[in-house]
C-alpha cells in the first residue's frame, strides 16, 4: 500500500504524519507535532521530520493562510511555503498545498460518526453546500459546493472580513479594538490638552474576536469596561500558561465572573459569525466547527446560547434552522484532508 505524506501547519503547532489511505480511511503510519515557532522555516521542519525516512512519494499541506497558486503566506507565522520548492528539495513526485480549513474539509469523510457532535439535528432531508468554520490560533472558514454527487472543497478568508457589532456592547468592544486613547498631554505651545490616539487594529476582522487572540482581547475589554482587576491567581496562570486556557477554564468552573462572561460573549460571537457563513455559503448540507477551541468549551456550545445567535438572523431564522450544526470532535480532520487530497491526487495521475 501507497504512503502518503500529511501535514497540518498551524500557527502554534504544525503536526505532520506519513500515513496510508483506503478509500476514505486514512491511517497513521508515523505522526509528529512540532511547535511551528520553533522553526525559522517550514522546509527547516519538514527536514527534521523526514530525517532517517524514506520520503513519499505524494505529499499535501493544510496551511493556516491563504495558498495562491502553489505558494502560500502563513497568516500567523513569518513563513513562505512554495510547492514546487519542496518537491525539488525533497523529492516529491507531486507537493499539493491547501488552505487549512479547505483541508479540513477535505477530511470530513474520513470522520466516524462518534467524531462529531450535534448542535442542531437541522432538516431530515438537508442536502447541499456545507461550510467549515474552525477558531484556534486565528479563525478560519471554509465552503464545501454540492455538485449534484458529492461536495468540492473550497478555501475563503472570510475570517478576515469585517467585525460586525450586534449590540451596544459589541460596539464598545469595537472602539476598544479600534482605538485606544494611549495618554494625554499637555501641548508645550498652547498649554491646551489633546488626546493622542494610537490605533490598535487598522481593520477589525472577525478573527479579531473570535480565536484564541480574540478571546485574550474581550477578556481584557470586559475587565476595563467593568472596571474589574484580574485576580492574582488568574493573572499567574495566565503568565505561566496558555492564557486563553487559563481564562476558559476560570470560566467553565466559575471561579470568575469577568471570565465567565468573556466566554458567553465569545460563544454568542462565535455562534453569529457561524450563522454569517452559512448565509453566505447557503449550507443548507451543513454547518461544521472545527478548530482548536470548540471541544474545550462544549458545555457553553451546548447551553443553546450558540445556536440562538447562529439563528438570529431575522427573516431567515427558518433557513438557519433548517441545517445540521456539528462540531468536530476529532482533531485530525485537518491531516485527514490532506492525505486524502494527495491520494485522490496520485490516483489521477497518468
Amino acid at each position: 500500500m501507497k504512503h502518503f505524506l500529511a501535514g497540518d501547519i498551524g500557527g502554534t503547532k504544525t503536526r505532520l504524519a506519513v500515513v496510508e489511505v483506503s478509500g476514505k480511511q486514512v491511517l497513521i503510519v508515523r505522526e509528529t507535532d512540532y511547535p511551528s515557532r520553533n522553526y525559522a522555516t517550514f522546509e527547516a521542519l519538514l527536514g527534521d521530520f523526514l530525517a532517517n525516512t524514506e520520503t513519499p512519494r505524494h505529499a499535501a499541506f493544510g496551511i493556516a493562510g491563504p495558498v495562491q497558486g502553489r505558494v502560500a503566506q502563513t497568516t500567523n507565522l513569518p513563513w513562505r511555503i512554495d510547492a514546487d520548492a519542496l518537491q525539488r528539495q525533497f523529492g516529491f513526485a507531486r507537493c499539493t498545498l491547501l488552505n487549512d480549513l479547505e483541508a479540513t474539509a477535505y477530511g470530513l469523510p474520513a470522520l466516524a460518526a462518534e467524531d462529531l457532535l450535534i448542535l442542531q439535528s437541522g432538516s431530515a432531508d438537508a442536502c447541499g453546500n456545507a461550510a467549515v468554520i474552525a477558531a484556534g490560533t486565528g479563525l478560519g472558514e471554509a465552503g464545501l459546493f454540492w455538485d449534484g454527487q458529492q461536495h468540492r472543497p473550497f478555501a475563503t478568508e472570510g475570517g478576515h472580513a469585517s467585525f460586525s457589532p450586534g449590540d451596544e456592547l459589541d460596539i464598545a468592544l469595537l472602539q476598544f479594538l479600534d482605538e485606544t486613547i494611549s495618554h494625554s498631554t499637555r501641548l508645550q505651545k498652547t498649554a491646551a490638552k489633546s488626546l493622542v490616539i494610537q490605533r490598535q487594529h487598522l481593520h477589525v476582522s472577525w478573527e479579531r474576536v473570535v480565536s484564541g487572540m480574540g478571546l485574550l482581547s474581550l477578556h481584557e475589554f470586559l475587565r476595563q469596561h467593568r472596571n474589574s482587576e484580574v485576580p492574582q491567581w488568574l493573572a499567574e496562570e495566565m503568565r505561566n500558561g496558555d492564557p486563553a486556557a487559563a481564562i476558559s477554564a476560570a470560566a467553565l468552573s466559575g471561579r470568575d465572573e469577568i471570565c465567565v462572561e468573556t466566554l458567553a460573549r465569545f460563544v454568542r460571537l462565535y455562534g453569529a459569525e457561524a450563522g454569517n457563513l452559512a448565509l453566505k455559503v447557503m449550507s443548507y448540507g451543513g454547518l461544521y466547527l472545527g478548530g482548536g477551541i470548540a471541544p474545550k468549551i462544549l458545555p457553553l456550545l451546548l447551553n443553546g446560547a450558540f445556536i440562538d445567535a447562529f439563528r438570529n438572523k431575522g427573516r431567515m431564522r427558518p433557513l438557519l434552522e433548517a441545517m445540521p450544526v456539528k462540531v468536530i470532535l476529532n482533531d485530525r480532520a485537518a491531516l485527514f484532508g490532506p492525505a486524502l487530497r494527495a491520494a485522490q491526487i496520485a490516483a489521477e495521475a497518468p
